[in-house]
């Protein structure tokens, strides 16, 4: 074993584990609403579908996928990431390949099912479960490395999905995916995944200053500052694990809701298809740079912290939306939503392993997920109501101003429990 970490004392094998989590994030693309939107269309001119139908069955099956997430989560502790991340790679690759063969309106629930709770929730998870056991100090940084490959797979699969619709077929786009799933994410998920440093000899973070070989022949620190590793069941215990899970659902449903209906919301506003494209675009953008800031930041600021500035700019987003009908005030619109996104991107993966430790962190984070997947499943539905009935998204906008209240109060309660004696600090 001590021939293996010659290997790794140039560079730490966590940089490697970085990018093969990544990949997974970019590969969960097929199951994101980012990747799905380019062929409801499609969907609704060849088999005759309404848009309402196509809708409907999507939301109930992110909604059945968001049920069973917990129990992907407990497989995660149980199996390791190694084995989860290829299992799911394969099963999500066979997806993929289903919905290509799609003919009735019962196999395209089964495949929205399909690629919601493998590629949205497992592929998502997974990736965050194992960047959280290889780095503890510089985990903010981390996760912003990470959350790169996330907004490069929400900028490149809706383009790579169009060409290939508009070249070939939906069918094929589908094909296209299961195949780079086979060729490129399963193998190197196989063959370079390794679930904690410590399997190799290794530490969260790489080498420690002092270091000292153990009876098993790996390298052991004198000096680690050791996590407090929490069961799900302990964790239930706390307030902070529930005003996280109200922190964690908001933003889901909120942002979701706004995504869906934005070329709505900007048409009623007297802003053209081409400007809500515009905004979904600068997102992204800000999005990035943001990501790797906000890196840095959650390693200096308490998270729930982090997350209360984030509820207060979504507050101001959905103010600024209900006037937003001028060029400039898209613009503007478009760059606190990519602040605020790149943020909660961070913090709302971060707080799970800082608050609770690494070793039931698949358990933990899988509740967390579950209620990401559920919100995003919920947050349509409310919009589309609310704009049938008032026949406008004022009312409903309006309305929607109590959820980043309550996230911004969840946020503040959300304080970090110390095991022993479960005070707050």
């Amino acid at each position: 074993m001590l021939h293996k970490l010659k290997v790794f004392q140039r560079i730490y094998y966590g940089w490697f584990i970085l990018i093969i989590a990544g990949l997974g994030l970019f590969f969960s693309g097929p199951g994101q609403t980012y990747s799905n939107s380019q062929f409801i269309d499609e969907y609704i001119t060849e088999f005759g579908w309404s848009r309402t139908q196509v809708s409907s069955v999507y939301s109930i099956a992110t909604l059945a996928a968001g049920l069973l997430m917990v129990f992907v989560g407990k497989f995660i502790d149980r199996f390791g990431q190694r084995f989860m991340m290829v299992l799911i790679g394969l099963l999500f690759l066979i997806a993929c390949f289903y919905n290509s063969f799609i003919t009735s309106i019962w196999m395209l629930a089964i495949g929205f099912f399909l690629v919601r709770i493998l590629g949205q929730g497992s592929m998502s998870l997974i990736p965050n479960t194992l960047v959280a056991q290889w780095f503890v100090k510089k985990r903010g940084k981390a996760f912003g490395l990470l959350t790169l490959f996330s907004f490069g797979s929400a900028s490149l699969f809706p383009i790579i999905n169009t060409w290939i619709i508009q070249r070939w077929d939906w069918q094929t786009a589908w094909q296209f995916w299961g195949f780079a799933l086979l060729i490129i994410f399963v193998p190197i998920a196989f063959f370079g995944v390794v679930n904690r440093p410590e399997k190799i000899g290794l530490e969260p973070d790489g080498f420690s200053e002092k270091k000292e070989i153990n009876q098993e022949g790996l390298l052991a620190s004198t000096n680690v500052e050791a996590e407090e590793d929490w069961t799900l069941k302990e964790a239930m215990k706390t307030r902070a694990f529930w005003a996280i899970l109200v922190c964690v659902g908001i933003p889901a449903m909120v942002n979701t809701g706004i995504t869906f209906h934005i070329s709505s919301i900007m048409q009623m506003n007297g802003l053209s298809i081409e400007v809500a494209a515009l905004v979904l675009s600068l997102m992204a953008i800000v999005g990035i740079p943001m990501a790797l800031a906000s890196g840095f930041i959650v390693d200096k600021i308490k998270t729930n912290y982090i997350l209360f500035f984030i509820f207060v700019v979504q507050f101001i987003i959905l103010l600024l939306l209900m006037i937003t009908n001028q060029f400039w005030l898209a613009i503007v619109f478009g760059v606190l939503w990519g602040i605020s996104g790149g943020l909660e991107r961070i913090g709302l993966n971060v707080i799970w392993p800082n608050y609770f430790g690494r070793k039931y962190i698949g358990s933990i984070s899988g509740v967390g997920m579950t209620i990401v997947v559920i919100g995003s499943s919920l947050g349509p539905m409310p919009f589309g109501i609310g704009y049938d009935y008032f026949g406008s998204y004022t009312p409903i906008l309006l309305l929607t101003l109590i959820f980043p209240i309550i996230g911004a109060i969840s946020a503040l309660l959300a304080k970090k429990t110390i095991k022993e004696g479960n005070e707050e600090r």
